[in-house]
Order: structure tokens, then C-alpha cells, then sequence
């Protein structure tokens, strides 16, 4: 089968709620990591073949094919058509399956794949209560088949991330220790300029701005939990923010025709679903599957990024897969570096990307919890 290359990834710096992305069009945040990526590898754009966008709450801005609008925002060629993709949190590691699939396929040869999200122009689940003014209260209610599998009990990533801690055994102060972990190592990184060179700046704007600087124990401690009688707080979620993130895939026939230099090859990818209740347990399925496939085990895995959409998410995979946490989100995760749903998925390829090579390792496995119970997993070779 031919093989899909990374030949280079980039995202812009993460910004915080209301913070110094909040005023950027979506389309000009997706036109500028496409622009910086196509500018560090000299590629002509009216090769590439299409652009794979990650979006969710595909309203207002993010309306009429986001992908599509990025690309032509950045002035390039208009005969480069665009997609945009909704796997909820895994939009864009989706995009980047998809485009990679394009490729191994033999039907495209350059394709860029990605994701954008101001969270703070279009709020979340913006898109799920959209319909309630033309007589929808949400996705779900009035469907008969979905009435009858799964009730009318409450859909809610908040209550997902409390079941998923009551069942595995996960305590508050579990879930503090690690996040309060997840903002140290993103502190570190980000004041040691770790990200630099993975980030494209927007105008001046060049570093993370979600780092909550000198964060404690004690100071979480104070933190009132989303839900009445929950443990589950705003210190132990992932953050509300603003970004993108692009890379380019490529063939093998691409790679020599551009002379470019692949810094890593697609080794293994694939999704899978759990029950949509609990909602971001998907992970935990999808890993060992992938494994399975590949006939690898974690300690074949050099590096791992799982989205850390909630802390509760990312120990019960640890639990169930009895995995090395001294080896995951080594630079923090979205706790402290936000989850700018549709671009998240770029965003930690490509801080995968950069960290494999900063450390030499072989073998990079990203995966992400997503709406609807899914996940996607992706295994990255560095080459």
C-alpha cells in the first residue's frame, strides 16, 4: 500500500477565552497556518489537492465550508477545493485520516489537512442548540430509534467526565493532581520555548496564553465543580479557546516530484465508537484495537497525546491501559493548553511531531475522545 507522509505541520499560538484571538475571523486563523505551512515547504499551491479542515459548530464564520473559506482567505488558488469535517473533538485528527486515506488510496497526491475554532465568537455547542428555534430542543429528542436505545436521560460531556470518574475510581484530588501536573510540564515548555517552533505567530502573537501561571493545589481546591454535588472542575477540564493547525500529506510520488523531506510517515490509523452516554470512553476501545491491528503494545509507544478533555478521561484510559503517564502529554495537554475543538486534533499531531524528533523516538500514538462516544487513534513513525 503506499505510504502517506507528514511533510510539515504547524498551529498558531493557543488563545485563551475572549483573549487575543477572540477578534480573528476563523477563516484568517485557518488562512494563516495554511499560508505558513505552504511557505515552509516551498510547495507550489496549485498542486495541493484539497484541504481536509476540522470544525465543529459549523455556524456564522465557521459556516459554508470553513476549510474551503481558509484556503481562499489566504489568496490562494481558487481551482483548490475544501472540506469541512464534525467528528466533534477528533474533527481535525479525522481530517488528517481522511487526507492521509486520499493518499494511500492513489488518488491524491498533496492534500492539507487541519482544523480552525474561535470558541469565543461561536460558543460551544452552539451548533446543538441551533435547531431550538425551529422547534428542536436538541439533537437527540424526538427521534423514535434513539428514544427507545438510550432514553431521555441527559447527553453532556460535564456529566460524562463525572460517570467516567464514579466508575473507575477516580477521585477529586486525583483529578487535581494531574491537572495541576498537565499545567506544569505546559508551563515549562511554554517558557522555555519548547512550542516555538511549531508555532506560527499571528501577528505578534507568538506564545500560549492558557497557562495558568503558578497554579497549586490549594488554589484548586477552591474551585467550585461544574455540576451541583460533582468533582469535576473547571482546574481538571480542558479549556475554552481559540486556534489552528495545518499539516501537509503527501505520497511518495509528491515528496520526489517537490523535493521535499517527509519528517514522518502514517504507520497505523483508525476510529472506533463506545457508548455515547458516557460519551468519552472511546479512547480506551480504540487504543487497544489499534494495537491489536498493529501487533504493538505501549511499550512499542514512545510518546503519547491524548486530548485532555477532562482529567477523569485521560486516567481511566491510563488505568485500563496500564500506561507509562511519565510518557504522556509530556508538555501538558488541553488542561493547561486549551481544546480549540476543531483544531485540537492538528494541534497535538503536530506538538507530537516536534516532541518525537526533540527526543528521537521511533513511535508517536495520538488519540482523542469525541462526541458520540468515537475516537480516532493515529500511530506516527518519525523518520
Amino acid at each position: 500500500m503506499p505510504e502517506a507522509y507528514i511533510v510539515e505541520a504547524v498551529r498558531t499560538p493557543t488563545g485563551k477565552r475572549n483573549g487575543t484571538l477572540a477578534g480573528v475571523h476563523p477563516a484568517d486563523l485557518g488562512a494563516g497556518v495554511i499560508k505558513a505551512l505552504l511557505a515552509r515547504t516551498g510547495v507550489d499551491p496549485n498542486a495541493v489537492e484539497d484541504v481536509v479542515f476540522g470544525c465543529v459548530d459549523a455556524i456564522g464564520p465557521q459556516a459554508g465550508d470553513i476549510a474551503r473559506t481558509c484556503w481562499l482567505a489566504a489568496g490562494l488558488p481558487q481551482h483548490v477545493p475544501g472540506t469541512t469535517i464534525d467528528r466533534q473533538c477528533g474533527s481535525s485528527q479525522q481530517a488528517i485520516h481522511f487526507a492521509a486515506q486520499g493518499v494511500m488510496s492513489g488518488v491524491q497526491d498533496l492534500v492539507v489537512a487541519g482544523g480552525v475554532q474561535n470558541m469565543s465568537r461561536i460558543p460551544i455547542s452552539a451548533a446543538m442548540l441551533a435547531g431550538q428555534a425551529y422547534g428542536f430542543d436538541d439533537p437527540f429528542s424526538g427521534s423514535v430509534g434513539w428514544r427507545e436505545r438510550y432514553g431521555v436521560q441527559e447527553i453532556n460531556q460535564i456529566r460524562s467526565a463525572e460517570m467516567i470518574a464514579e466508575k473507575w475510581g477516580i477521585s477529586r484530588l486525583d483529578m487535581e493532581i494531574f491537572g495541576l501536573e498537565s499545567n506544569n510540564r505546559a508551563e515549562v515548555a511554554v517558557t522555555s520555548g519548547r512550542f516555538d517552533a511549531e508555532i506560527a505567530p499571528v501577528g505578534d502573537f507568538a506564545r500560549d496564553e492558557t497557562v495558568r501561571m503558578g497554579s497549586s493545589l490549594e488554589k484548586m481546591a477552591t474551585l467550585k465543580p461544574v455540576r451541583e454535588g460533582g468533582i469535576v472542575t473547571a482546574g481538571v477540564s480542558s479549556q475554552i479557546s481559540d486556534g489552528a493547525s495545518a499539516l501537509l500529506i503527501a505520497s511518495a510520488a509528491a515528496v520526489k516530484a517537490h523535493n521535499l523531506k517527509p519528517r514522518a510517515r502514517i504507520h497505523a490509523m483508525t476510529v472506533r465508537g463506545d457508548d455515547p452516554v458516557y460519551m468519552l470512553t472511546a479512547p480506551i476501545p480504540a487504543t487497544r484495537h489499534i494495537l491489536q491491528k498493529t501487533g504493538m503494545t505501549l511499550d512499542d509507544i514512545g510518546l503519547v497525546e491524548i486530548n485532555e478533555a477532562f482529567a477523569s478521561v485521560v486516567l481511566a484510559w491510563a488505568k485500563e491501559l496500564e500506561a507509562d503517564l511519565s510518557k504522556v502529554n509530556v508538555n501538558g495537554g488541553a488542561i493547561a493548553l486549551g481544546h480549540p475543538l476543531g483544531a485540537t486534533g492538528g494541534r497535538l499531531a503536530t506538538t507530537l511531531l516536534y516532541e518525537m524528533e526533540r527526543r528521537g523516538v521511533r513511535y508517536g500514538l495520538q488519540t482523542m475522545c469525541e462526541g458520540g462516544g468515537q475516537a480516532n487513534v493515529t500511530i506516527f513513525e518519525r523518520l
